[in-house]
């Protein structure tokens, strides 16, 4: 389970420039940007907050994502 304090510091690196990039947690394993959209996994208790990562999954429904998220490579 992901820190509670981290997720109150965690931005969208994308959306943090212009916005606050606020996240919400999704069935513990993702983090979804409120303002753009873009979903980042969470693995092993991990948020992985690369734009590229973002970028991938951003046009997925919610109901549609992976749980668990996939491993990184």
């Amino acid at each position: 389970m992901i820190n509670q304090k981290l997720l109150e510091i965690l931005r969208c690196p994308v959306c943090v420039q212009e916005t606050e990039g606020l996240l919400s947690l999704y069935k513990e394993t993702w983090l979804i940007c409120k303002a753009c959209g873009r979903k980042y996994p969470i693995v092993q208790d991990i948020p992985v907050m690369l734009i590229e990562h973002g970028d991938k999954w951003a046009g997925i429904k919610e109901e549609e994502l992976p749980i668990p998220p996939p491993a990184m490579k």
